[in-house]
This record gives structure tokens, C-alpha cells and sequence, in this order.
């Protein structure tokens, strides 16, 4: 009796080893088995799949074999490994194996979106509703939504999001890219500030980045964006109106069509710079860091006044006989290829667009684009359904009296006495 059972307990383990091994070369062979594919695919995991889904998928597609075994591999070898949602690029010749090394190293496909230094934040939403990529989760809302859905409810947006290229991988949304825009704005102007200069006339982080937008909107020539915010910081300590043409321009939206008029410099609104003392009530753009560094470290000096020269250079003045007569070198004798920013270098997918940047008179014509080389064009719309309304502008000294007509600004196109 006992040899019976001692000769069955050999049997059984025999008949299990030869399971086990059966096992192991059925795992193996799943395992080193090529794709089935004759060109490089992508291979889209969503949200919540799971391997086994996906070897089940694979297989109703052609794409392996054996998905029950790979399913085996993975329960006993892999059984804390996540898998990353995205997509993994599958190439002719490649294993199952090989495409579980992607999975485990969570090797996406990365794509990337670039915001500009200079966008508004409906040309920043704009650019987010066309990545087919992102998962769009923000269309339909206003801008206020978009705020409270990326947990800052309650701050106007404009300005709040840092210029960079971004990466992600598909599935990732766009409330997620957006959040990483803003936190990363918080980063660096805060660490600027640690390090800005002495007596500035901002009462906090947040005047300083609105001073930077109007740095930002007012050049392209990176070596001048202190001697702009110089001369910003100067005019505020001294009681004098800012009188910038991007705030009046930003004040219009809509409204504004390539041409600044006279009459729009004396329009009322909450960003109109030749009708409120001191800083607009909220950023006008996004910024970069160098304008961040240039609105807490602005250059010393006396002048008042800056004109384009138009080749994207400035001329300062120190004051307003001097700013009139290089406003009448630079801007009323114009040449055919006047430009206040550098001519960018047009190409097919970059075509050239009107110049919201451009300081430009009733009889101006609208200029190019001034984004700089080799960065995408400027979107065209915003998906926001309508304008929110802007804060309204922090109390501060009252404006002198306006005059029958505005005094020109730092950057006006032209000496009063000649419109």
C-alpha cells in the first residue's frame, strides 16, 4: 500500500513538472513571439486597462497569439506593475517582449505644445482645443470655469500661465497641461522676486507680473527689456501716466483691428494706460522669464520716452523735444520695411499675421507677425463662449486731468501736433 501511493505521489510530480514546463515553454514562446505587423503602428492604452485587456485586444486584432499565457506571465511575474495609459510605438520586428520592457518602463509616445510669450489666455486656450492628443475637457466652459477647474477659482487667468513647450503623452487633458502652465508661472516669478531689486513701486508678486506683460507686449529685442521697464518704473515714481499702446489695444479685444486710433487712446476702460494712473488692473499677456527678470531688475537711468527705430530696436529720450524728434525720424519718414519688432522668417506653415504689438497710427498699415523664428503661428479664435469681465482697477493715485488730447506715450507713433 505505502509503495502504491509513494509510486502515485512520483507520478503526480512528474505530471506536474511536465505541466510546469509545458507551461514555461507555452510563456516563453508567447513571450519572444514577433508583432504581427508590417509597418510601425501606435498602440493606444486608455485610461483604466488593464494587460489582460490588452493582450485580449492584441490578439482579436491580429497583432499576437497566445494572449491567455502572456495573461499567466504577467498575473505571477508582474503583479504590482502598472500600465501606463498613452501609447507605445510598436516597430516590424518587435516582440511581445520587447513591447512589455516599453510597458514597464512606461516608455510613451511623447508630443509636445508649445505657449508663446506675448499669448493672450484665449489664444492660450485656443492652442489647447486644437491638440487631437489632449483629451479636451475644458471646451464650453467659460474662463472662470476653466479657473475653478484647475483649483484656482477666482483669479482672472490673463497672465497667470508660464510660456514653455510642454510635453505629454495622449490621454493626458488639458486641464492637467494647463495646471503645469500656471504652477510653473507661481515658480519662477517667485523666485524672481527673491531676487528683484531695491525700492520697486509693486506691492507684491502679482503688480510685477503685469508690469512684465507690458515689457512683454513692448518689444522683441531681449537686451531691451530693462531699459523698457527702466523707463515703466520711472514714470510711475514720478506720478507720470505709463501710456502704452499694448493696454489700450488689450483693452479694445475684439474690437481692435490692426489700427490704434486717437480716439481710442482717449476711451475709457479699466487697461487704457493713457486714462488710469499707474499699472492695469491685471497682466495683458503671458510672459517670459526674461521679462519677469527685466520688470524686478529694470535698467537705471533718466530717460522718459522710448520710438522704434524699426528694425526692432528702440531710441530712448529723456524727455519729450527729444522723444518728438526721434519720433519724427523713425516713424513719420518710414520706410517700405518699417518694423517695431525683428522680421521673423516666413515660411509656408508660419504664415506672416497683423502685428497686435505694433505701435501704429490712424493711417499706419497693419505690419507681420512679430513672433519670434521658428515658433507656431498665433491661433486664430479662442473656444471660450464669451469674454469674462476684468477686475476692476486697484485703488491707487488718481490720474492727472486729461488733456483735450492724450500727451504721447513712451512709445507713441507720433508727436501731438502733427495728428
Amino acid at each position: 500500500m505505502r509503495r502504491k501511493l509513494l509510486l502515485l505521489l512520483e507520478t503526480g510530480l512528474v505530471l506536474a513538472g511536465l505541466t510546469l514546463g509545458a507551461s514555461a515553454w507555452k510563456i516563453h514562446s508567447a513571450l519572444v513571439q514577433p508583432l504581427n505587423i508590417t509597418q510601425e503602428e501606435l498602440l493606444e492604452v486608455p485610461k483604466g486597462t488593464t494587460p489582460n485587456r490588452t493582450f485580449l485586444r492584441m490578439e482579436a486584432d491580429g497583432v499576437i497569439k497566445d494572449a491567455f499565457w502572456l495573461r499567466v506571465y504577467w498575473r505571477f511575474n508582474l503583479p504590482k506593475q502598472p500600465l501606463h495609459s498613452g501609447e507605445y510605438r510598436m516597430t516590424p520586428g518587435m516582440t511581445v517582449e520587447g513591447l512589455i520592457d516599453l510597458w514597464k518602463r512606461g516608455e510613451m509616445v511623447q508630443y509636445s505644445l508649445t505657449l508663446v510669450e506675448g499669448w493672450n489666455f484665449h489664444q492660450v486656450r485656443a492652442a489647447l482645443a486644437k491638440e487631437e492628443k489632449l483629451e479636451q475637457t475644458l471646451n464650453g466652459l467659460s474662463d472662470s470655469q476653466v479657473m475653478d477647474k484647475i483649483g484656482h477659482g477666482g483669479i482672472f487667468p490673463e497672465g497667470r500661465f508660464f510660456p514653455d513647450t510642454y510635453r505629454f503623452v495622449r490621454g493626458m487633458t488639458d486641464t492637467e497641461l494647463l495646471k503645469t502652465a500656471y504652477d510653473r508661472l507661481d515658480e519662477v516669478l517667485a523666485k524672481e522676486w527673491n531676487q528683484r531689486a531695491a525700492d520697486l513701486p509693486y506691492s507684491g508678486p502679482y503688480q510685477a507680473l503685469i508690469m512684465a506683460s507690458l515689457v512683454e507686449k513692448e518689444t522683441g529685442v531681449p537686451q531691451e527689456r530693462g531699459q523698457i521697464a527702466g523707463v515703466f518704473v520711472r514714470r510711475m515714481a514720478i506720478g507720470m501716466l505709463l501710456q502704452t499702446d499694448p493696454t489700450v489695444i488689450y483693452g479694445l479685444g475684439d474690437r481692435y483691428n490692426g489700427k490704434l486710433t486717437r480716439a481710442h487712446l482717449k476711451e475709457a476702460t479699466p487697461y487704457n494706460t493713457y486714462m488710469i494712473a499707474g499699472l492695469p488692473p491685471t497682466p495683458i499677456a503671458m510672459v517670459g522669464r526674461e521679462a519677469i527678470h527685466a520688470a524686478l531688475n529694470p535698467v537705471e537711468g533718466t530717460s522718459l520716452y522710448f520710438v522704434a527705430r524699426g528694425d526692432g530696436s528702440h531710441v530712448f529720450s529723456d524727455d519729450l523735444d527729444a522723444h518728438n524728434n526721434a519720433v519724427r525720424e523713425f516713424q513719420l519718414k518710414r520706410r517700405a520695411d518699417y518694423r517695431s519688432s525683428p522680421a521673423p522668417v516666413s515660411t509656408p506653415e508660419t504664415p506672416e499675421t497683423p502685428d497686435t504689438q505694433a505701435q501704429q497710427t490712424e493711417t499706419a498699415q497693419p505690419e507681420a507677425s512679430d513672433a519670434p523664428e521658428g515658433q507656431p503661428p498665433v491661433p486664430a479664435a479662442s473656444p471660450d463662449p464669451a469674454p469674462e469681465t476684468a477686475p476692476a482697477v486697484p485703488e491707487q493715485e488718481p490720474a492727472p486731468e486729461a488733456a483735450p488730447d492724450p500727451q504721447p506715450g513712451p512709445n507713441a507713433t507720433a508727436p501731438q501736433s502733427t495728428q
